[in-house]
């Protein structure tokens, strides 16, 4: 099995939609396949909006933790660094297509869609079973030491 990225480089993270250090979190583990980052999720009975269905929040977060560090893979990539930069949200957009459903294992696929100097642009969709239920298009940028989220990683 191949260890996420947020193991691999930020295990101290107590994010909580990444976090490996965070208990309570949502537990994200992304990975990459190809061209793309990956990652599965299953939800339990607290991520309810109602009966059967997954909160919005919860998805808005399971995408943009995932886009945050597809952009920060891209860019790794794009300078050859052996490891990515920080990287943070600047902006992000969900539009929630279908309802997303409680019992089924849920994918999320983002790419890069372009890598400009410290801006990166992603693309991602969450699918249960095969069907896209959410996409998110989001902009992350990559920021120095001195900023907050450097001392997360």
């Amino acid at each position: 099995m191949t260890t996420s990225l947020q193991k691999r480089y930020a295990p101290g993270s107590v994010c909580w939609g990444c976090g490996p250090s965070n208990p309570h979190g949502l537990g994200l583990a992304s990975r990459v396949e190809g061209d793309a980052v990956v990652a599965d999720w299953t939800p339990s009975p607290r991520h309810a909006a109602f009966p059967g269905v997954l909160n919005g929040g919860i998805i808005g977060t399971l995408l943009d933790c995932h886009s945050n560090w597809t952009a920060a893979h891209a860019y790794m990539r794009a300078t050859g660094s052996a490891e990515p930069s920080v990287t943070v949200t600047s902006e992000y957009a969900v539009r929630l297509h279908l309802p997303t459903p409680m019992d089924a294992a849920l994918r999320l696929l983002a790419r890069a869609a372009e890598v400009d100097g410290r801006r990166i642009a992603v693309e991602a969709e969450l699918s249960a079973e095969g069907a896209v239920t959410a996409t998110c298009s989001g902009v992350f940028i990559v920021v120095g030491k001195d900023h907050p989220a450097a001392r997360g990683w």
